[in-house]
């Protein structure tokens, strides 16, 4: 991530902020997005004037045969391109899915005559202790791992689990029912024992507005309403925390409704009276606040860029 950001020409805050941070779900609700049509959208980000903002494909392991046979043809090709870089959801028989995407992985090298992709993300979810340490045992050393784990009450208990493990964490912090949404309280409860423990943490669902506010849950006309987290809210809250700031901070800034609270300098990003410079910025995205899964790119860029309008580099 460090590598990456220092390669964005006249780095500004923003550009700080958005650099690899939106995972694409497009498979997954509310788009739901058949593969084929999923791979071509990702394919045309990753042209776009915003590919720098752009993380990786998700993909459950299940449906990786079906990618691999679905966009075989719109996979980058050639020792210089760059390879596709894939996260894959991994729900049981961790060995098995280990051997899988080794072998994909394999497929889709440099030497291979096939379309350029890597796996080097995977995602699994564990409620125990024990999970986390047995599941990752059965992994490469070379996949980075992320844990979705529960928002309990206590997490640190996890959290501890997944530092002993070499491992990152993940929060679900929304989805398409009311229900889905867990209370402010526990996402600080998270942010704040990853940042206790040194673990770098995602997130997933329900972050595809930049700030918290009433929106409907599905794309679907006539669809209900609940209140969602801002990804901007939820990334100002861990770099909130990162700098030293406290869970009460964290905490109102997670649950502030106002987009003018919100600014950005080409130095500096400010909520209210708190102010984080550039270079806290860059420290925190890669060591601390990765990125967040969602099913749409679109929605939750153009929303950050009507926010910063005139403060993002023009030379991405």
């Amino acid at each position: 991530m460090i590598d990456l950001i220092a390669r964005v020409p006249g780095l500004k805050s923003v550009d700080a902020l958005l650099t690899g941070l939106v995972d694409y779900a497009g498979l997954f609700p509310p788009a739901g997005e058949d593969m084929r049509r999923a791979l071509e959208s990702y394919a045309s980000y990753l042209e776009s004037p915003d590919r720098l903002a752009l993380g990786r494909f998700i993909v459950p392991i299940s449906r990786l045969e079906e990618l691999e046979e679905t966009g075989s043809d719109l996979m980058p090709f050639g020792d210089s391109s760059e390879p596709w870089r894939l996260s894959v959801l991994v729900a049981d028989d961790v060995r098995s899915a280990a051997a899988q995407m080794l072998e994909f992985n394999d497929r889709h090298s440099p030497e291979s005559d096939a379309g350029r992709a890597v796996i080097d993300v995977v995602e699994l979810k564990a409620s125990a202790v024990k999970e986390i340490a047995h599941q990752r045992n059965d992994l490469p050393a070379r996949f980075i791992v992320y844990f979705e784990i529960p928002t309990i009450p206590d997490v640190s208990p996890l959290v501890k689990g997944i530092a002993s493990a070499g491992a990152r964490a993940k929060i679900r912090t929304g989805g398409v029912t009311p229900e889905a949404f867990p209370r402010a309280e526990r996402i600080v409860d998270f942010l704040a024992a990853c940042n206790r423990e040194g673990v770098a943490f995602k997130a997933t669902a329900g972050l595809h507005h930049a700030v918290r506010g009433e929106y409907r849950l599905t794309y679907e006309p006539g669809s209900p309403k609940a209140t969602m987290y801002g990804f901007l809210n939820l990334f100002v809250a861990a770099a909130l925390l990162f700098a030293g700031e406290s869970e009460d901070t964290a905490l109102a800034s997670l649950e502030d409704r106002e987009p003018s609270a919100f600014s950005f300098s080409d130095d500096a990003i400010q909520w209210r009276e708190r102010r984080i410079a550039l270079e806290q910025i860059v420290k925190f995205r890669s060591r601390f606040g990765i990125s967040f899964g969602s099913c749409s790119f679109r929605e939750p860029v153009d929303e950050l860029s009507s926010l910063t309008r005139g403060t993002r580099s023009t030379t991405s």
